[in-house]
């Protein structure tokens, strides 16, 4: 199985959630590329879990950077990033395989691997692996012009918008539950006819990034879904002065830029890993008996 995005770059996940590492294998950087440490650092802390509404699992997330780099820059070859894994807690998972639990994905990888799937915490398919995800777009940066810019907010939790929804997460945590969540992203600085037709357009392209997120359900670009309540004649944006669009036009036209924002919607379901009871059925004694889901990997 790969777990591999990109062409002319190519970033390769790997590890498992309570496995001795996860990481990052990105081939196809360019050399001379300046390694900035200090945003590397930031970022991994920026996904640090541990703190706030996130997984309560402690992980101090530094980066060992195995090849590629010499001097401070990036020497074409390619760059292997590893980040052991501290909190690991297997006896957690002892039910597993013979009680699958609800909303992950224990019983489908079972099969597929005949039993030798690591399952702890979600193994290969845990959200533990965007550590390295986040790793290689830092180390990636400063290959991308200064001009184009992403900005990402919390847009709502369990479908409540600031504080209202703050308080709704808490108030579940309280009560040993999640909720879903989304994610909005503004993309600007795109220069107009960036991209390509059809499969390779720019939202196909995110479409398909964004939705290996593990939990991503839905991504919406533009006005999204209410776009289908919607007449062309207000839908469509008309070109202004300097064939310029309004901030809330479509930001990509056939798969290309057309000089507006790229706005982005990425909808998630609630964390599987919940403190709750569930029931599940147990295949050893053929019961449907609870299971407990203690840790969010």
């Amino acid at each position: 199985m790969r777990m591999s995005l990109g062409e002319n770059m190519t970033v390769t996940l790997f590890g498992e959630s309570h496995g001795p590492a996860v990481g990052a294998l990105i081939e196809g950087m360019p050399a001379n590329n300046e390694l900035d440490l200090d945003q590397l650092i930031s970022d991994m802390v920026s996904r640090r879990p541990g703190s706030g509404l996130a997984s309560k699992r402690k992980e101090t997330d530094d980066v060992e950077i195995l090849s590629g780099i010499n001097g401070g820059k990036t020497t074409g070859m390619p760059i292997l990033l590893l980040i052991r894994n501290q909190d690991v807690r297997s006896k957690d998972y002892s039910f597993l395989p013979f009680q699958p639990r609800p909303g992950h994905v224990d019983h489908p990888i079972n099969i597929k691997t005949e039993g030798a799937a690591d399952l702890r915490g979600g193994g290969s398919f845990s959200a533990r692996l965007t550590a390295g995800l986040v790793a290689a777009s830092s180390i990636s940066r400063n290959i991308i012009p200064k001009e184009w810019t992403i900005d990402a907010t919390v847009g709502a939790l369990g479908g409540l918008e600031g504080e209202e929804g703050i308080a709704l997460a808490e108030q579940a945590r309280k009560d040993g539950d999640s909720l879903g969540s989304r994610v909005d992203l503004v993309i600007s600085g795109l220069p107009v006819g960036l991209g390509e037709p059809w499969f390779d357009g720019l939202e196909p392209a995110l479409a398909r990034a964004l939705m290996a997120i593990p939990a991503a359900r839905a991504v919406e670009f533009g006005r999204g879904v209410n776009a289908g309540e919607m007449r062309g004649s207000e839908h469509n944006d008309k070109w202004g002065e300097n064939m310029t669009l309004s901030e809330e036009a479509d930001g990509a036209l056939g798969g290309m830029a057309s000089g507006a924002p790229i706005r982005v919607r990425v909808t998630f379901k609630p964390p599987s890993g919940i403190s709750l009871p569930q029931e599940t059925f147990n295949q050893i004694s053929g019961d449907d008996g609870g299971v407990s889901n203690q840790r969010k990997a």
